[in-house]
C-alpha cells in the first residue's frame, strides 16, 4: 500500500500477510476491504482535502492471530529520490535523532522505566509529510532495523490476555511536508495543552535538594540550602524537598525526628521568598504501616491475576518483591491518595514533583479496572491525570495521550556524561522528541545531571548543560554553582538572568502552544521541512520560530560548525547579522558563550 499526495507515492506500507491476486477485494464509498490468508483488512478513506489526504488500516482479529505490518523507512520520495528520516516513536535513554537510527527487537509499546521509555506516543512522521498513528487500545510491539519498523499487534503480556478478539488499527496522514502533517496530526490524533504551566516555573530556576543531598534530608538541610540560595543572590520559581522525607515509602507523612516542625519550615520558606514542592511517589512499602494495609485491605494496589505474585512489585527504593503499586484506575484509591496529599498542603507545602507512574511498575499480570483495551496503560494516563489536579506549579514525568494537561512533564533522570549515553547530547534530541510527540512544556533534568556512580559532574560539563538548556521552557538546578567556583557562580547568573529575559517570548510560545499545538522547542528543519541539511541536525533546535539555539555539547571544544536554517538571523552574541541555509565553521564559543542566533525581524513584547 503507497500513500500518495499529487500523485506521487510518499511512503510504502506493507500488509504483512499473504494477499495474492485471487484475494477477494470489496470497493465500497471511500474505502475497500481486502480478504486473503484469514484477514480482512478495511481501508477507509477519512478526509481528502486541498494538500492531506487521512485514511484509517483495520482488520479484527482473534486471540492467537498476529497482525503485522511494516513501513520502510528508507524509501526515497519526489522527483530528487530525496531520502526519508524519521522523528516521533518513544522517549528513550540514548535518544537518537532522527529516530531511523533506533533499534527495537519484539519491544512492547507501554509506558516504562527501562531504557527511560516514559513518553512512548504511537506516532511517527517523516520529512515526506507523512503520519503514522496507532491507535490506543492496539496491543502494540515493535521491531525496528536498520531498514523497516514492524508493527505488531498481538493478544501478549503485558496486554490485557482474557478476552478472544482484538482490533489492530492505525491511521495515515499524507500532506504536503512535515510541518503541515504535524500540524494535522496535533488536531486529529494528539491534541494540544488547554492551558499553560505556573509561570514563575519559567521564569526563575525551580532547585532541588536531591543531587546535592540525596538522601536522608532535614528541615535544617532544607532551610540551610534556602539561605545559601538566597545569600549568593540566585532568584527561585520553589524549592523541591526530595527524597526520604516521609516516616516510611509510602506513608505521606513527615518524619518528625527530621523534619520536627513542617509548618515552622515553610513560614520560613514562604518569608525567604520561596515557594515550597514536595517530592511524592505512587509507592508503598511493605514495611510501612499503617498504611500498607489500610491500602491493602482497601484494595487500593495493583494486584496480578496471578495470586502468586499477588500485589507485589520493586522499584528503585525497595527490594524485589518489597512493595506495591497504588491503584490509580481504581477512583477509591485515586481520592485516598489525593486526601493525603491534600492533608500535607496544610502544613504549607505548596505542591508536588510526582516521581515514577510508568507502567512497567505494575505486576507482570496486572488486575485493574478500567477499559480492558487500555490496560495496562491506563494505569499511567490515571495517575498522571491525578496528579494535573493539583494545579500548574506541578511536574511529572511520564505521560500517553496526556498532551492536553497545563503541566510540566520532565526529562527523566540524565546521567553526568557527555556522550550519547543519557548525557548530555541525549538533551536537545529528547528535547525534540517530547516537543515532536504534543509535549511542549518540556521541564530539563537537573543541570549537570544526577552524578550516579563513579560519574564525575566538572566545571566545563555544569556550564554547558546550563547553556544548552538556557532557552528551553524552565532550567532546574540540584548541584549549585557555588560548590564549583566563583567563575561558575558568575557564569550561572548571566544564563539564569538570559534565560529570564526571554521568558517573556517563552510564555508566548506556550500559549500558542495551547492555542494551535505549536511546539514551543522544534527542529530547526521547521523554518523550512524541505531543507535536507536541516532534516538530520540533532545539536541545534529552535524557540518558537525567532531564536537558533547551537550549545557546544563536546568535552574540551571551545568551537562549533552551526547551520542555519531559512531566514535572516543576528548572531546573540556578536550582533553579527547572518543569511541562514548555510553552515558557520569555527564559530568560537568559550567556556562562557552559548551560540545563538535571534530572527532579525523578532521584537520581544
Amino acid at each position: 500500500m503507497n500513500g500518495a499526495i499529487g500523485g506521487d507515492r510518499v511512503q510504502r506500507i506493507t500488509f504483512d500477510h499473504d494477499f495474492t491476486d485471487d484475494s477477494d477485494i470489496e470497493t465500497f464509498p471511500k474505502g475497500m476491504r481486502l480478504f486473503g490468508n484469514g484477514h480482512n483488512i478495511e481501508i477507509r478513506e477519512l478526509v481528502d482535502s486541498a494538500g492531506f489526504v487521512y485514511f484509517s488500516v483495520s482488520r479484527t482479529l482473534r486471540k492467537g492471530q498476529i497482525g503485522s505490518d511494516v513501513l520502510h523507512l528508507h524509501d526515497t520520495f519526489g522527483p530528487e529520490q530525496t531520502p526519508l528520516h524519521w522523528y516521533g516513536g518513544p522517549e528513550l535513554m540514548e535518544q537518537y535523532y532522527p529516530i531511523e537510527k533506533l533499534r527495537f527487537d519484539d519491544y512492547p509499546y507501554i509506558t516504562k522505566e527501562l531504557h527511560s521509555a516514559a513518553i512512548i506516543e504511537r506516532y511517527w512522521l517523516n520529512t515526506a509529510g507523512v503520519f503514522f498513528y496507532v491507535d490506543k487500545e492496539v496491543p502494540l510491539f515493535i521491531d525496528q532495523d536498520d531498514q523497516v519498523l514492524r508493527f505488531s499487534a498481538k493478544k501478549e503480556l503485558p496486554y490485557y490476555t482474557y478476552d478472544d478478539e482484538f482490533v489492530f488499527s492505525y491511521r495515515v496522514g499524507v500532506a504536503a511536508d512535515a510541518r503541515e502533517a504535524h500540524q494535522k496530526a496535533i488536531e486529529r490524533v494528539l491534541t494540544q495543552p488547554v492551558d499553560i504551566p505556573d509561570e514563575r516555573m519559567v521564569r526563575q530556576p525551580i532547585w532541588s535538594t536531591w543531587v546535592r543531598y540525596r538522601r536522608p534530608i532535614s528541615q535544617q538541610t532544607v532551610l540551610e540550602f534556602a539561605r545559601e540560595i538566597n545569600a549568593y543572590g540566585f532568584k527561585n520559581a520553589q524549592l523541591d524537598i526530595d527524597d526520604l522525607w516521609e516516616v516510611c515509602y509510602g506513608s505521606l507523612t513527615f518524619n518528625t525526628i527530621t523534619f520536627p516542625n513542617v509548618t515552622e519550615m515553610t513560614e520560613m520558606l514562604h518569608e525567604m521568598g520561596f515557594r515550597v514542592t514536595l517530592w511524592v511517589h505512587p509507592f508503598i512499602n511493605k514495611n510501612c504501616d499503617p498504611w500498607y494495609t489500610e491500602a491493602l485491605s482497601k484494595g487500593y494496589l495493583v494486584k496480578s491475576h496471578n495470586e502468586t505474585i499477588g500485589y507485589n512489585t520493586k522499584w528503585w527504593n525497595s527490594a524485589e518483591n518489597e512493595a506495591s503499586y497504588i491503584n490509580f484506575n481504581n477512583p477509591d484509591a485515586v481520592e485516598w491518595y489525593r486526601r493525603r496529599l491534600l492533608e500535607l498542603q496544610e502544613l504549607g507545602i505548596d505542591n508536588f514533583k510526582f516521581d515514577a507512574g510508568e507502567t512497567s511498575w505494575s505486576p507482570p499480570d496486572p488486575d485493574i479496572e478500567g477499559t480492558r483495551a487500555l490496560l495496562p496503560s491506563s494505569q499511567t494516563v490515571n495517575f498522571v491525570r491525578m496528579c494535573a489536579t493539583f494545579g500548574g506549579m506541578i511536574e511529572v514525568r511520564t505521560g500517553w495521550g496526556t498532551q492536553d494537561l497545563p503541566v510540566f512533564v520532565r526529562m527523566l533522570d540524565f546521567d553526568t556524561r557527555w556522550g550519547w549515553n543519557n548525557g548530555l547530547q541525549s538533551l536537545i534530541p529528547t528535547l525534540l522528541q517530547m516537543n515532536l510527540n504534543g509535549y511542549p512544556f518540556v521541564l530539563p533534568d537537573m543541570i549537570g545531571g544526577n552524578v550516579y556512580g563513579d560519574d564525575i559532574l566538572t566545571k566545563e560539563l555544569f556550564i554547558r548543560w546550563l547553556e544548552a538548556s538556557v532557552f528551553m521552557p524552565s532550567i532546574q538546578f540540584s548541584k549549585t554553582p557555588w560548590d564549583i567556583d566563583e567563575e561558575s557562580i558568575t557564569i550561572s547568573k548571566k544564563f539564569a538572568q538570559l534565560h529570564e529575559t526571554y521568558s517573556d517570548y517563552i510564555i508566548q510560545r506556550m500559549r500558542l502552544a495551547v492555542s494551535d499545538g505549536t511546539p514551543v522547542n522544534p527542529p530547526i528543519w521547521w523554518l523550512d521541512p524541505t531543507d535536507k541539511i536541516a532534516q538530520t541536525i540533532y545539536d541545534e533546535y529552535l524557540l518558537g520560530e525567532d531564536i537558533v539555539v547551537a550549545p557546544v555539547l563536546a568535552e574540551f571544544a571551545t568551537s562549533r560548525d552551526i547551520y542555519l536554517p531559512k531566514g535572516t538571523w543576528r548572531d546573540g552574541n556578536t550582533n553579527r547579522v547572518h543569511e541562514g541555509g548555510r553552515w558557520i565553521y569555527n564559530y568560537t564559543a568559550p567556556m562562557d558563550t552559548l551560540p545563538y542566533f535571534v530572527s532579525a525581524t523578532f521584537q520581544a513584547n
